[in-house]
């Protein structure tokens, strides 16, 4: 992978994650309890063996900036690694970034000063694990010019995607960009269409002569249709290609639970756009539960991240006895350092500091830094930013009209309290 130079898309407005993103770029909203978006990308590249990387942010990109900084200052220059932020710089031009194509195209400079063999091009807001070393060795076993990774979804999110057509040897004959109607499917699945993971592989030689002899903005929308009839295109298929192996706990005839490696786990094929309040949520809901849809706690693939200085968390109250017991306790749920849980959390997410005062109920939700929920408050299936002190008695979550007259909420019926509502 040291011929590898990866480049970062992390200028991402994101505005149907409205008001998470109201002071932060989408990369970097916070995730898991502990993580930003960010982080699942970066961590794949340096897991993979990539330690030359890019980011491209641009809107609002302070918060993103400095925790790549701090959280991300692990590469060594002295053995070639290392890890840029480079916002818009108007060096060709008095534009800023107009897409993915363009970016890159004002920052040329960078893959000539570097000049690898291959550029892989990655979103900074998708939850995944994905090993890029087996994605880059197919790209050169197929001889590609430009390789894209590809996963089957419903057709009915096709005009959310690219959406290509593939040959019996996966190259890509067809490729559209969010078709809203007529786009696509598998053959012999009218159901499912083959969609585009915005995750590209070109060799540095097409990709600087493509960017040098156009001046499009997109690689989706405008590059890749344009290169299927002069340049080999494939299709990479990631749920069955990618491999991902770690210890996982498997159930044995007898009942035992023993530990085990996976040479393939579950979260092998997970892929999730948490571009939506509703995917975000459902995104944080997949990380609960004794076996999780994605699994943060494997050793083999770390996600790395910003590690703030906090203190263990903490549950105090026992007594469970009469009719309104005060108990302190979290189950199937993520709890980050510095939480005092004094109340009841249920298949929830506790970013940093959290605290959960007495008789109050947090079930189904997404708790971001630095909230208090007052006593006997109730938060039912909701996104509650930082800095939030919540009076004692609150409900949401509970009376869809009465939520919708104060905060947003999603088409599930997600309640999300911006940051710093109740201060």
């Amino acid at each position: 992978m040291k011929d590898t130079l990866a480049f970062i898309m992390a200028g991402g407005r994101g505005e149907r994650l409205m008001p998470l993103t109201h002071d932060r770029s989408k990369p970097a909203v916070p995730f898991g309890g502990i993580y930003r978006l960010i982080d699942f990308t970066l961590s794949n590249c340096v897991n993979s063996g990539i330690y030359k990387i890019i980011v491209l942010p641009q809107y609002k990109s302070q918060s993103l900036v400095d925790h790549l900084e701090v959280g991300w200052n692990i590469f060594s220059n002295k053995i070639g690694h290392f890890l840029k932020t480079v916002p818009p710089q108007q060096r060709i031009g008095l534009d800023w970034y107009r897409g993915t194509a363009d970016s890159i195209r004002q920052n040329l400079y960078l893959v000539e000063r570097y000049k690898p063999e291959d550029i892989i091009i990655l979103s900074g807001d998708h939850i995944y694990k994905m090993d890029y070393s087996l994605f880059i060795r197919y790209h050169h076993e197929k001889q590609a010019d430009v390789t894209i990774s590809l996963l089957e979804v419903d057709a009915s999110l096709a005009g959310q995607f690219g959406v290509a057509t593939v040959s019996d040897d996966f190259r890509i004959v067809d490729f559209r960009e969010k078709p809203k109607n007529n786009a696509p499917t598998i053959p012999g699945d009218s159901n499912h269409i083959l969609a585009s993971m915005g995750i590209y592989v070109f060799k540095a030689k097409t990709l600087l002569e493509i960017l040098k002899s156009g001046d499009e903005d997109d690689f989706g929308k405008d590059i890749i249709p344009k290169l299927l009839s002069t340049h080999r295109i494939y299709a990479y298929p990631y749920r069955k290609n990618n491999a991902i192996s770690d210890y996982i706990y498997m159930t044995l005839e007898s009942g035992e639970r023993s530990l085990r490696l996976d040479p393939r786990t579950r979260d092998s094929g997970y892929w999730r756009d948490v571009g939506t309040l509703d995917s975000y949520w459902n995104a944080n809901m997949d990380l609960t539960g004794v076996d999780p849809y994605f699994n943060l706690y494997g050793k083999r693939w770390p996600i790395h991240t910003l590690q703030l200085v906090a203190p263990p968390a903490k549950f105090i109250f026992s007594n469970e006895e009469g009719s309104n017991p005060r108990v302190g306790k979290a189950l199937d749920s993520l709890v980050a350092s510095g939480c005092i849980v004094s109340g009841i959390v249920r298949n929830s997410v506790l970013s940093y500091n959290v605290v959960v005062r007495s008789w109050a109920t947090i079930d189904e939700s997404v708790i971001l830094d630095g909230v208090v929920i007052g006593r006997h408050s109730t938060i039912r299936k909701a996104i509650v930013d930082k800095d939030n002190i919540i009076p004692a008695g609150t409900e949401i979550g509970c009376n869809p009209i009465k939520d919708r007259e104060h905060f947003t909420v999603t088409q599930r019926g997600i309640v999300v309290v911006p940051k710093g509502y109740f201060c």
